[in-house]
């Protein structure tokens, strides 16, 4: 009996040390998130919603705050799905953000930050077996203000824009719930 055997494509095998790569950089950054000061951790979550150009379509997603790294650097990743244009996509982003002002002593909080962008791409061909699928990694680089609404709870508004293969500008606003 021969058992069939599909090589992988020098593609497939770029697309797979593309996602260990990343799944590395996730270990790391919670791994140091959780060796941070216990009483610096803030874990929270959150959802948001918004306008992504290029392509042009509405997002919506979660996002994770897993306390500071080092004082006011934050590792917040988050994953986004954007529809229309007939594309999906989904975006994987492993960010990191500065607030340049303490979140305990004001009730708003300036930031700044980035990370890389993990694309995931679904070209609707007008026909489910026909779509065309893509990976591409890019860089986001991200701003935004951040409201305090109780001690447990914010909003925020915020700009981010894409590097190399990642949407070109997404505009989101959202809330994040803290234990």
């Amino acid at each position: 009996n021969i058992i069939p055997c599909r090589m992988e494509s020098s593609e497939e095998r770029g697309k797979m040390k593309s996602l260990r790569i990343v799944l590395a950089v996730l270990l790391i950054g919670a791994g140091a998130a959780q060796q941070s000061r216990a009483q610096d951790v803030i874990l929270g979550i959150g959802g948001r919603v918004g306008a992504t150009l290029d392509p042009d379509q509405v997002h919506f997603g979660v996002h994770a705050d897993l306390g500071e790294i080092v004082e006011q650097l934050v590792f917040r990743p988050n994953v986004e799905v954007g529809v229309g244009n007939d594309l999906t996509l989904v975006a994987i982003n492993p960010e990191v953000v500065y607030r340049f002002t303490d979140h305990r002593t004001k009730n708003y909080v300036p930031y700044a930050g980035g990370g890389i962008g993990l694309n995931f791409l679904s070209h609707d061909n007008g026909h489910p077996l026909a779509d065309d699928d893509e990976f591409q990694v890019g860089l986001n680089l991200l701003g935004g203000l951040e409201f305090e609404t109780s001690k447990t709870s914010s909003l925020f508004m915020e700009a981010k824009f894409g590097i190399g293969d990642s949407p070109e500008v997404k505009l989101s606003f959202g809330f994040t719930v803290r234990r």
